[in-house]
């Protein structure tokens, strides 16, 4: 506890970072799809003191989702096939955007689509906004794009459309979330770049299946889903690293396997500008705030007085 605490003061003294067009006061925030669409996680960490609260993807309707069951452990990580549900985004602007607002959180809002118009009409739909949001983040690893199969976001072409669609309509910046389903993340990282994305979040879940062998039946009831958790890190640290060494000037938000200030630290050497959390909230409701703190700590140790001496140092080397 009392590192925690000394965290809090090493981290404020640390100061902000400015993030794909965004000032944030710390590096450190939720990754969306596992905070919730407002302030599920108010109960357990002060939401206005990360750097932001990015929201579980919105479809520019209500959407259901998949069939239950969602999410299964496995080993080192969990699977999960929750099929983006969500209220659509009139609703959330409505409901739980507000609450956001009294909770002084920042908001990244998140949009997915099956096509580049469902993209646009998200977008367009957020303008209602205006400055309430801080950014959108263009999930690009959404189920069924233009009638593939998966989550495998893997078109250049495609991704850089959808960017630049979604750009020309947002009156925030625009981030890309990308999937490291592919051999060719950083050829899609340069194209959404020059597209006009001005961050780039790394990585989503890692396509997978998991079997019951008492009933041979898939876990999920989707079948296959997303594997996220501790098993992928070394995949994203190496995505952040690739795509820092190819494009040297992007903001890149760190995603994947976060569980301790450690790995926050470490994907931050790896070429992260700023960090997100996800899967281990399931555990730990406040895991956000806590790694944010154990990496203030760390920063400390390596004698670092801002989060810039942290960024890319591994390619330094």
């Amino acid at each position: 506890m009392m590192r925690l605490r000394r965290g809090a003061r090493l981290l404020h003294s640390l100061g902000g970072v400015s993030v794909g067009g965004v000032d944030l006061i710390n590096p450190f925030m939720t990754a969306s799809g596992t905070a919730g669409h407002d302030v599920e996680f108010s109960p357990y960490m002060p939401l206005h003191k990360l750097g932001a609260t990015t929201v579980k993807s919105l479809f520019h309707t209500a959407w259901e989702g998949n069939p239950a069951p969602r999410v299964h452990m496995a080993s080192s990580g969990m699977m999960n096939a929750v099929g983006l549900q969500g209220p659509g985004v009139h609703t959330w602007i409505e409901e739980s955007l507000p609450k956001l607002q009294d909770a002084g959180a920042v908001v990244i809002a998140s949009i997915w689509g099956r096509t580049l118009s469902e993209y646009v009409s998200a977008a367009t739909q957020l303008r209602a906004a205006g400055n309430r949001i801080a950014a959108i983040e263009v999930n690009l690893s959404c189920p069924n794009l233009e009638g593939r199969t998966g989550i495998i976001a893997h078109d250049d072409v495609l991704s850089a459309q959808i960017i630049a669609a979604v750009h020309a309509e947002s009156p925030v910046p625009v981030w890309a979330k990308l999937s490291a389903n592919t051999d060719r993340i950083v050829e899609i990282a340069q194209a959404v770049v020059a597209a006009g994305a001005q961050s780039l979040t790394v990585i989503n879940t890692m396509v997978g299946l998991q079997i019951d062998v008492e009933t041979g039946r898939p876990t999920l009831g989707n079948g296959g889903g997303g594997l996220s958790g501790p098993a992928i890190h070394p995949i994203a640290v190496r995505a952040v690293f690739d795509i820092r060494r190819t494009i040297p000037h992007v903001d890149i938000v760190g995603v994947g396997g976060i569980r301790s200030g450690s790995d926050a630290i470490e994907m931050m050497l790896a070429g992260a500008n700023a960090v997100q959390v996800g899967t281990a909230s399931f555990a730990d409701p406040a895991a956000t705030w806590r790694i944010a703190r154990e990496a203030a700590v760390l920063a400390h140790r390596r004698g670092a007085s801002q989060w810039s001496q942290i960024v890319s140092a591994a390619h330094a080397l």
